[in-house]
């Protein structure tokens, strides 16, 4: 009998930052979430009084994409640390 290959959850953290929180979850997986082509899920997202001001996800026909300011962009995925900097940098302007 094969036993299937689960997801591993490789980071997860949920902080508070400035008026809300920062959550942040990466998981390997065994197989791309199409139409990404890296064997990565990812929801990363920074709330405000229930409200997401930033977020980052890949998600099965749309894959990698990032929202900010009530609009979602395609997204170039180069990995999960570059991911993290990227997602990072957009909240630190999402105060401004």
């Amino acid at each position: 009998m094969k036993v299937p290959i689960k997801a591993v959850e490789l980071f997860r953290t949920k902080d508070m930052y400035g008026d809300g929180f920062v959550e942040i979850v990466i998981w390997k997986v065994p197989a791309p979430v199409p139409p990404s082509e890296h064997p990565y899920k990812y929801r990363l997202a920074y709330v405000v009084k229930g409200k997401r001001i930033v977020g980052y996800d890949n998600e099965r026909g749309k894959g990698d994409h990032r929202h900010r300011g009530g609009r979602e962009k395609p997204d170039r995925f180069v990995s999960p640390q570059q991911l993290i900097t990227d997602f990072m940098a957009d909240v630190k302007g999402a105060g401004k």
